[in-house]
């Protein structure tokens, strides 16, 4: 534990002291370092190196200091840096350090922690709550999370949680343990039985997401820091194994990580090669392995010694780099965008190849996409982070059959299958105090909502059963507004400290159609 006290101490505590030698240090120290870390190595924000700024161009980083990014916490500069300034921040994030940091088996091994040993949990809740009816609702201001019972609509326990909280919290296949990623890669295993936490690690310096196998051994780890995927045993988090993202001597951040469960594989996003991954991790992934194997034959004229391969690579070849993905419920259909395009591109799976693209405008934000049933088909839709309107794809034909206009860009988009409407904020606008209810049937927008004048309304999500519908109010002196999801009328305020994320057990688990997975 010395050793990793101190490896811990270099890496995030001795740059603090070694800035402000020149003035642009000075600049990044006062309006960088808080989000990105002392020595840019990131923490709420990314990091800022050049291995991880290939994609843009001096002139991108500039603009993105100067007016900010949106769908993202990077606020505008421009009142208060000068042109000069500017570049010479953008010149700083752009030069090597002179030894970018690690994040290996040995130091992951050091920084683990087992709080309690599985063998000695309950058989059964220590609550009354129904296990499957839980919310883990995510409050970002003092870095918190709350366990709220669905059907009394009461939180049961709170407790604190890594620093900047990221990707999403995701359910072990039983629903009983919640598996938590924050940006600065330490992950947390909690059990939602006993309420306490059962194990820690972390697996990167900056990480994106987890993912967890749909037969519970196995947690995937993705890192935009290093450039690395990192396997951890999901019964205590211990680490197994290291797959650096490396291409033909280029290496790539990994932008996410998902779990196709009806393929048995993990589908990997990357940030900088224009491929999908997928990593099969079971032996029932066997249409997933024959691919593999095909695919490795056809490069290199060699057999692939799969049974001695845990964990083997299938890299899909794209037309485009894809940062944001959607699957259909089968997982045989990836839908993805790139940030700066205007196209989403359509991937077939068992083929392995792109088949069709979609006209994307904008920057959809496909992460939050749902779908349900319409007319004979199944329709996706997906909110924009820069246009407003939400756009509806026939994922038969891949064809957008509406743009429905909306009070602003948004961030989330959410439904459920006992609901005639998706719910869609207006988060990233002038807007964002507002909640718009799509009529899945019209693909009109039937109602608007306003929960708290003046603050900020996201990221709707659904009790177990669709009757309540839950509104996070972002702020410092925030709530979760609940709505009855038939009559509209509010029901609840709970006071949060800026609440986000909220995500319901029963609806991730079972993969409902109305959010996301």
């Amino acid at each position: 534990m010395r050793r990793y006290r101190l490896l811990l101490a270099a890496l995030l505590l001795w740059p603090m002291s070694a800035y402000a030698a020149t003035p642009v240090d000075g600049l990044y120290q006062q309006h960088c370092a808080s989000c990105h870390h002392a020595e840019r190595l990131g923490g709420s924000g990314p990091a800022l190196l050049p291995e991880n700024l290939t994609r843009l161009s001096p002139q991108k980083v500039e603009q993105v200091i100067r007016d900010g990014r949106a769908a993202t916490q990077m606020p505008g500069f421009a009142t208060q840096l000068t042109d000069e300034q500017i570049q010479q921040l953008t010149a700083l994030v752009r030069s090597p350090l002179p030894q970018i940091p690690t994040w290996d088996m040995a130091a992951m091994t050091e920084s683990h922690q087992l709080f309690i040993d599985r063998r000695q949990l309950p058989e059964q809740p220590v609550h009354h709550a129904d296990p499957l009816n839980l919310f883990i609702v995510i409050e970002q201001g003092d870095h918190h999370a709350t366990i709220l019972d669905g059907d009394r609509l009461e939180s049961i326990h709170r407790f604190a949680t890594p620093i900047a909280v990221h990707g999403g919290p995701k359910f072990s296949p039983d629903g009983r343990f919640v598996f938590i990623a924050s940006r600065n890669g330490w992950i947390m295993q909690f059990d939602l039985y006993s309420l306490q936490v059962v194990a820690q690690v972390r697996a990167g310096i900056n990480t994106r997401n987890l993912a967890i196998s749909d037969d519970g051994t196995t947690v995937m780890v993705a890192n935009y820091l290093p450039h690395t995927l990192v396997v951890l045993d999901a019964h205590d988090l211990r680490p197994r194994k290291v797959i650096p993202v490396t291409h033909q001597q280029h290496s790539s951040r990994v932008s996410a990580v998902y779990t196709a469960a009806p393929r048995h594989s993990f589908i990997v996003a990357l940030k900088d090669l224009q491929q999908v991954w997928e990593i099969p991790y079971s032996n029932q992934a066997k249409p997933v392995i024959t691919a593999l194997v095909h695919d490795y034959r056809a490069e290199s004229g060699e057999d692939l010694p799969i049974d001695k391969t845990p964990f083997p690579i299938r890299r899909i070849h794209l037309n485009n780099y894809l940062d944001d993905f959607f699957f259909d419920a089968s997982y045989t259909h990836l839908l993805g965008a790139s940030r700066d395009g205007g196209r989403g591109e359509v991937v077939h799976l068992d083929v392995g190849r792109p088949i069709a693209s979609v006209d994307l405008p904008g920057l959809p934000h496909l992460g939050s996409g749902i779908t349900w049933p319409w007319r004979g088909t199944t329709v996706m839709a997906t909110p924009n982070l820069k246009e407003p309107v939400v756009s509806i794809i026939d994922m038969k034909s891949w064809q957008v059959v509406q743009r429905i206009a909306t009070a602003g860009p948004g961030f989330f988009l959410r439904s459920h299958e006992q609901t005639p409407y998706a719910w869609v904020d207006a988060s990233l606008s002038s807007e964002k105090d507002k909640i718009q209810l799509i009529d899945k049937e019209t693909l009109t927008v039937a109602h608007t909502l306003q929960p708290i004048p003046g603050k900020p309304a996201s990221h709707v999500e659904f009790t177990r059963d669709g009757r309540f519908a839950l509104v996070s109010i972002q702020s410092a002196d925030g709530a979760l507004v609940i709505y009855d999801a038939h009559t509209l009328t509010e029901v609840k305020r709970l006071p949060m400290n800026m609440p986000s994320g909220k995500y319901n057990v029963a609806n991730k688990i079972n993969r409902s159609s109305g959010t996301s997975h």
